[in-house]
């Protein structure tokens, strides 16, 4: 199930906006609308916007404080499958969908870890009283409502989204809209069956 756009995704949206103004602009100068020192300045920026995030993409790593403001970098999980879940407390699927986090992170005796990360401004103790109601004992990041593209495994058009990490730190899955429990367990099975890169 596949979440209508929200407010996070609108602001998620709004760096790939000016990407595709600056590559319409680059495009311009190769067709010699534009003068062409300014069509190699966009170019420039453009290859480092698109290297920049290429870099991050590959790496799959970020580094996000929990609540009680320990750092956690998604490479410290290496030789754990991992479950970055980008939710908020705003986000009814979010909340129907953590139950499920909470059995598949209970379940997986240290095989395997599930990292929510908090996508909304919202005040620490609220939140930490609202992970408290949920029985929660995953660790929760802090990203805010805006994070940099650095604190992200990769794109969060809607929420919830869950990014699924395998031991050896690559991203193997990502599922935009509600997961559940047997759906991961079925995916990582079946990925440990058929061997790396089998499934995408």
């Amino acid at each position: 199930m596949s979440l209508p756009l929200l407010n996070i995704s609108a602001m998620r949206c709004i760096p790939m906006r000016w990407l595709d103004f600056i590559t319409g602009l680059v495009l311009m100068s190769r067709q010699n609308t534009l003068s062409p020192p300014v069509g190699i300045m966009l170019a420039l920026l453009a290859a480092l916007w698109t290297g920049a995030s290429a870099a991050n993409a590959e790496q799959g790593n970020f580094t996000l404080p929990d609540l009680q403001g320990q750092s956690h970098s998604l490479s410290d999980y290496r030789g754990k499958w991992v479950v970055v879940n980008y939710w908020a407390t705003w986000c009814p699927p979010c909340l129907e969908e953590l139950p499920e986090l909470e059995v598949f992170h209970s379940a997986a005796e240290g095989r395997a870890v599930v990292l929510g990360v908090n996508m909304e401004s919202i005040d620490e103790p609220r939140l930490r009283t609202f992970v408290e109601e949920q029985f929660l004992s995953f660790p929760i990041l802090i990203a805010t409502e805006n994070p940099r593209r650095d604190q992200l495994v990769g794109p969060v058009e809607g929420l919830p989204t869950s990014y699924l990490v395998a031991p050896s730190g690559e991203v193997v899955a990502r599922q935009v809209g509600q997961i559940t429990a047997d759906a991961l367990n079925t995916f990582i099975e079946r990925y440990e069956q058929n061997g790396a890169g089998a499934i995408k």
